[in-house]
């Protein structure tokens, strides 16, 4: 039987809305608790260069007080390396990172940047870091993603989620090679109830990091309810 498809939680927007008007409130680190509590098995947060959301402090917070693995996500740069070899997260997913965009509007160009990523992805593993790559699901991403030791890559499925014809058998094929090559298989970004269905399906994908919808969801129903209903549908959908 297939094991169940774990679930990472982004919670950078709960920082989003904590920033807009400054103090404290809502503390994405308690949202971070109360996920973990309603069944998710990870969470996910991106440290950006600008701090637009997330900040250090938070994720100080989320290793020590957040009984769960944590995957920080950042840019490929010598700062934030330091910072993730400092801190020790479970994991790290490495992303590109432009300052005028509004979130990650694809995945990160491991086949022209392997020379400069290599070495980033090294450190983080001679710190007990589990690197992960972010990147489209493109044959050429995949193999320079295996040939620079990430143990992981997860699959950019922002082009599925905006209806592109064709990108779920493009998933579907980017996992298999990935599997192939040794790597575990991710995927995320734009995910919703209405589509998720298909990308759990695949049977090589392990887990899938959901954010945006999440959060924006739970205004209308509430954080635990949105991923138990989330996990429910992924569930179903890879047959388990």
């Amino acid at each position: 039987m297939r094991p169940a498809i774990r679930l990472g939680v982004n919670i950078d927007h709960v920082a989003t809305v904590r920033n807009a008007r400054g103090g404290q409130h809502p503390d994405p680190v308690a949202a971070a608790l109360l996920a973990v509590q309603a069944g998710a098995d990870g969470i996910t947060a991106h440290l950006r260069e600008d701090r637009r959301h997330i900040r250090d402090a938070d994720l100080e917070r989320l290793r020590t007080d957040v009984d769960a693995p944590l995957n920080m996500e950042m840019a490929a740069t010598d700062e934030m390396v330091a910072l993730a070899c400092a801190l020790r997260p479970h994991a790290c997913c490495l992303v590109p990172e432009r300052r005028e965009e509004l979130t990650t509007e694809g995945g990160l160009d491991v086949a022209g940047q392997s020379p400069t990523l290599t070495p980033k992805v090294h450190a983080l593993k001679a710190s007990g870091i589990r690197v992960s790559l972010f990147i489209d699901p493109a044959p050429t991403q995949i193999a320079a993603a295996a040939a620079t030791g990430a143990q992981v890559v997860e699959l950019h499925t922002g082009a599925y989620a905006h209806g592109r014809a064709g990108e779920i058998e493009r998933l579907q094929r980017a996992a298999q090679q990935a599997a192939a090559l040794g790597l575990e298989v991710h995927a995320g970004h734009g995910l919703t109830y209405e589509n998720v269905g298909p990308v759990a399906a695949i049977p090589e994908i392990r887990e899938l990091n959901i954010g945006h919808f999440l959060i924006g969801q739970a205004i209308f129903d509430g954080l635990p309810c949105v991923i138990q209903t989330m996990r429910d549908h992924m569930n179903k959908a890879a047959g388990i």
